[in-house]
């Protein structure tokens, strides 16, 4: 954070930047927010919701100032200012929750969207307040080597907090206000997290730039449904046959674009993966086409399945371990088989990292001339990665269907492909707790705000848009080397909480 005085801080100038901010933020949501469209029994109609609009523009015009403010070095004034903005906002949002007299003057018609709006002045006062500490006599008198940074910060807590998450996502299901939607979210958001773990080994370990990973989702999900379907293979026995189908393409994948580096990367796997959904549409004897495959085969535990009335000669799993039916059985089941996949894929990146596989992955990442330079085989480092990368995904295939019972091509879009990447980007390319909270602000936060239905894919930019202008590495950028050339103390003991 730049630091300077205050004879040097052009206050007109920040001034006129804000109310710029102000003026565009009033100009865009005039259009996008300000005009609402209604069907009415007489024809279109539309109402306008300017109120809301203006209140945005203030509120842009005031953060963008207390932000150069606090980008200039001046924390202050916006610690103060933010703390009273903060107080402000959740002041509206208790009026609006506990239906108060004076939620009638609250700009914003959803108290969902003043929640939502209190995180900005709430990363405000934080960011002023570790700017402040940062300042203060205590932390500027000590030597650079025993100031605590984030990255050493991070080194301490990683393996820590890699630990709460797993009880966390154990124990979520047995919470006294964990209910089936709970649950099923966190099941779309762990298939997710595990999408993510995979694409991460192709982009985030190899740097290879892959737009079209959705193509290894649909041939593991498509793989599974027709084996269920047709031969009535079990889920159990499918899933290696998924991953390996997946795998096969990811090295069909590879080998076309061994010379092809960056953007000319990036649109050849794009190109893979819309054929692969033109191609699931228009063999319609064999995938079913447009209307998908239907009766997949749900899991079942060791044999037990969880319907309330299984077929002659199948065990139920409530009458064997003499329970109550409960229809939540299957989702809780669900839930703890994505979680252990999960768990498995982090587990399987994390081991292979160490592996020479695995640091020939990043030295291509690196600079691929080098890694040639060093007789690394850039065309099956480039393989192996496409394939263990698309493997993974299969595998996350194979439970979607059985999760939805059904497939089809419109599940496996453009934009599935987009959400992975941003993920993964958003995350940290190479974290790995990184893409769990990417993952959970990206697929569980907006599952929450269904109701904002107007708002979801707004806010989605928007949270996009500013990570990438604060964090531009993503949520947790910081990676230690797999392996140093000459390990000191410091490394050393940092190594217990290395980064995952």
């Amino acid at each position: 954070m730049a630091t300077a005085t205050a004879d040097m801080i052009d206050y007109p100038k920040i001034a006129k930047g804000a109310l710029g901010a102000g003026v565009l933020t009033l100009v865009l949501a005039s259009l996008v927010v300000g005009i609402e469209t209604i069907s009415a029994p007489t024809g279109i109609t539309y109402d306008t919701r300017y109120t809301a609009v203006f209140a945005a523009a203030i509120g842009v015009a005031i953060v963008y100032f207390l932000a150069q403010l606090l980008k200039a070095g001046k924390p202050a004034i916006p610690l103060i200012a933010g703390a009273v903005l903060l107080a402000l906002t959740l002041l509206m949002a208790l009026a609006q929750t506990g239906e108060w007299e004076i939620a009638r003057l609250v700009p914003f018609e959803s108290p969902v969207v003043t929640w939502a709006i209190m995180l900005v002045p709430l990363s405000l006062v934080i960011r002023a307040g570790l700017v402040t500490w940062r300042s203060s006599p205590a932390s500027v008198g000590k030597p650079a080597h025993e100031r605590i940074h984030f990255a050493d910060f991070y080194r301490r807590i990683n393996t820590k907090f890699a630990i709460l998450l797993i009880v966390v996502a154990v124990a979520l299901p047995f919470m006294p206000f964990a209910d089936r939607r709970l649950v099923d979210v966190a099941t779309l958001v762990l298939t997710y997290i595990m999408l993510g773990w995979g694409l991460n080994i192709v982009v985030g370990l190899a740097g290879l730039l892959d737009l079209g990973y959705v193509a290894f989702y649909a041939v593991g999900a498509y793989s599974y449904a027709m084996l269920s379907v047709n031969y009535g293979v079990s889920f159990w026995f499918a899933l290696p046959i998924a991953g390996t189908m997946a795998a096969l393409f990811g090295v069909i994948l590879g080998f076309p674009v061994l010379r092809l580096r960056g953007d000319y990367l990036a649109i050849v796997t794009l190109g893979f993966g819309e054929m692969i959904r033109v191609i699931i549409i228009n063999w319609w004897w064999f995938t079913g086409g447009p209307n998908g495959i239907n009766k997949v085969a749900r899991p079942s535990f060791f044999g037990l399945e969880f319907d309330r009335s299984p077929p002659e000669g199948v065990q139920s799993f409530h009458t064997f371990f003499g329970l109550d039916y409960s229809p939540n059985q299957r989702v809780f089941f669900l839930y703890f088989v994505i979680l252990a996949f999960a768990l498995l894929t982090n587990l399987f990146t994390l081991r292979i990292r160490k592996l020479p596989i695995g640091r020939a992955w990043e030295a291509l990442r690196e600079d691929e001339t080098a890694c040639r330079a060093l007789g690394i085989n850039p065309r099956n480092t480039k393989l192996t990665a496409f394939a263990i990368g698309a493997m993974f995904a299969g595998m996350a295939g194979s439970f979607f269907a059985a999760r939805q019972g059904f497939v089809s091509p419109e599940s496996f879009v453009f934009i599935e492909s987009a959400i992975i990447l941003a993920i993964v980007v958003l995350g940290g390319l190479g974290s790995q707790i990184g893409i769990v909270l990417a993952a959970i602000a990206l697929i569980g936060l907006p599952e929450f705000f269904r109701d904002l239905q107007d708002y979801r894919m707004l806010a989605f930019g928007i949270g996009m848009v500013l990570i990438m202008i604060w964090r531009p590495g993503g949520l947790l950028a910081h990676r230690d080397p797999t392996i140093y050339l000459h390990k000191t103390k410091a490394h050393s003991a940092a190594g217990a909480g290395a980064q995952p």
